[in-house]
Parts: structure tokens; sequence; C-alpha cells
């Protein structure tokens, strides 16, 4: 879709449409599951954890940190992540209210 016509739709179905693209990739979603089994944040172990090139991988949580999925720290020379569990909640309810209103009396 070119940018030029997100405006024609509601700043809640462009919401939804980045989260979903964001969560569209498969890379993106084992990064996002490995940051959020982990105690604390985390830095340098995606590269090893993941198996993408370290590049790739700081392409991807760029695009997580889009959306706000993600929250950083330098720790000197070091940029440690963690879920935002705020924005996470807010995108569960956004995700949630989508699928309760879909018409359950159709074909």
């Amino acid at each position: 879709m070119g940018v030029t016509k997100k405006h024609i739709f509601s700043e809640r179905h462009n919401e939804l449409a980045q989260a979903a693209k964001v969560l569209a990739h498969p890379a993106r979603i084992a990064i996002l599951e490995h940051i959020s089994k982990q105690e604390g944040c985390i830095c340098t172990d995606l590269v090893d954890e993941i198996g993408l090139a370290q590049p790739t991988i700081s392409q991807h949580l760029n695009e997580i940190k889009k959306v706000g999925l993600l929250k950083g720290t330098f720790e000197g020379k070091t940029l440690c992540y963690c879920i935002n569990e705020e924005r996470w909640e807010e995108l569960q309810q956004l995700f949630l209210s989508f699928f309760k209103n879909i018409n359950q009396n159709c074909c």
C-alpha cells in the first residue's frame, strides 16, 4: 500500500496493520519470544540464538522497536533490549478487540 493511501484508514486500522506487519516475520517472532523468556535485558546473544547475521538482527530489532514492543538501554557500548510490557498489553487489547468484533453469523 502506498504511503499516500494510509490517510483513508483509521488510526486503529493503521496501528493494527503496522503491528501485524512486524509480527508477520518468523525472525521477529523468534526474537520477541527469546527476549520475553529472559530475566532481564539481553545484549549480544541474539545472533547466536537466532542464527542470523548481526546486521540482519539489528534490522529486525529496529522494526520491532518502531511499534514500541522493545525498550533498550545502553550499557557501555552495548544496547540491551527487553519487552515493553505496557505496549505489549496495548497491542494485545487492540488485537483482541479486533477479533472479538468479527461477525460469526456469516456462511
